[in-house]
């Protein structure tokens, strides 16, 4: 029985666990799931911020400009001005630096002249001018990375912030990635006329890794019943994700969910609604879930993009499991398999007027990898339906690199 993308994706949810969270030190949680709140132990900043180089003042001392006032001392980033601010006295400040207490405004040093030990304000402040208040960017005790969240380059500089030193992670899913069919070569081969290199491993093994996953690669499995056996038995002993491809169709040399029929796999589902990735298989074999994607490079970068990348996502407990999905206006005219969810390689662009565009690729159809290299986004086409160009469309983005 065939189901739909939605059906097979809310069997994955259901089935898929997460792996639990290990601690690691910060400089090693760069682009891993974040497995617990990242809370602020100090208020950010912890003190009234100048925001400029100049001097810390009262606003009403300004008023009448231009004011000449008595110059107490200095506050600089690190040292900041012990004493307090008393009517007519400022005390030269900067960028970064603790505003003095007594002090309500800051003026830039640009409006500013200084001799000996006077300060001449030129121009007005007024209160609160060039301050940035204590706790005005967060307050202690508050939350500011959730779990779930992906630890980036930027954003790891929070917890650096609030002394996490050492962070709780999402354990990554270790992937194993088996390329099946006699005809299959390694990338270094020569490949004979009815032979291809192995690409769909290494594809698959940079988009497992991108995804969070410690992706390994198998040696290729040739049209060996018993072979094939082996390698997935022994396989699923080591591994949270096994990963195959080829051999999930209905030929005589598709022996993938025989092997795992006869190692006693629990298929979840074999056949779906969609073009391209029709012959998807998603089973568990021991406590290794298995994912039997086509051959086809199209396809199984498609059905990894939908199933398998969402499984590595749940394994990490990661708050987004799914890629974005959006609408854009098409540039082309695009029609679904019948019968069959169709999803179309797309590349993106604005126009004049802001809108976001999709223009769908010219392919030759689940082989044309080369093509499907410039993809940005997938047109999500609902089976039987045709949508003219110049309509909007829903789309998912791809992951950049």
């Amino acid at each position: 029985m065939m189901i739909s993308v939605d059906e097979a994706l809310q069997i994955i949810e259901r089935e898929t666990p997460p792996l639990g969270s290990e601690r690691v030190e910060l400089a090693h949680a760069l682009n891993r799931v974040i497995a617990e709140d990242i809370v602020a132990d100090t208020d950010m900043p912890p003190f009234d911020r100048s925001q400029m180089d100049g001097y810390a003042v009262r606003a009403s001392d300004t008023q009448n400009t231009p004011a000449k006032l008595t110059l107490i001392g200095e506050s600089a980033a690190g040292r900041g001005f012990s004493g307090a601010i008393s009517p007519g006295e400022a005390v030269r400040i900067m960028t970064g630096a603790p505003v003095p207490a007594g002090a309500d405004a800051v003026q830039k040093i640009e409006l500013t002249s200084e001799t000996e030990d006077f300060v001449t304000i030129h121009e007005p402040t007024s209160e609160g001018r060039y301050i940035v208040p204590r706790a005005a960017e967060v307050q202690k005790g508050a939350t500011v990375i959730a779990r779930g969240e992906l630890l980036s380059p930027i954003s790891v500089a929070v917890p650096a912030a609030f002394g996490y030193a050492n962070i709780n992670v999402a354990k990554q899913p270790r992937v194993a990635i088996l390329a099946t069919g006699t005809e299959i070569v390694d990338i270094s081969s020569k490949p004979n006329p009815d032979q291809i290199r192995n690409s769909n491993s290494l594809m698959l093994a940079a988009l497992c890794s991108q995804a969070g996953a410690i992706p390994h690669i198998l040696p290729t499995a040739g049209d060996d019943l018993a072979q094939l056996k082996q390698i997935i038995a022994e396989a699923t002993q080591d591994c949270d994700i096994l990963i195959t491809t080829g051999g999930v169709s209905v030929g005589k040399y598709d022996l993938t969910k025989a092997a795992l029929t006869e190692l006693g796999a629990q298929l979840y589902f074999e056949k779906l609604r969609l073009k391209p990735g029709k012959p998807t298989v998603f089973a568990k074999l021991n406590k290794t879930f298995v994912f039997g994607l086509p051959g086809n490079p199209v396809s199984a970068a498609v059905t990894y993009y939908l199933f398998v990348r969402t499984a590595i996502r749940l394994m990490q407990s990661a708050r987004e499991t799914q890629l974005p999905a959006g609408h854009a206006i098409l540039t082309g005219d695009v029609k679904a398999a019948p019968k069959r969810t169709t999803y179309l390689p797309a590349t993106l662009a604005t126009d004049a007027a802001g809108r976001l565009l999709a223009t769908p690729l010219r392919w030759q159809g689940s082989s044309d990898f080369t093509t499907f290299a410039q993809t940005q986004a997938l047109i999500i086409i609902p089976e039987n339906t045709t949508i003219p160009s110049n309509t909007p469309a829903k789309i998912i983005h791809l992951p950049t690199p």
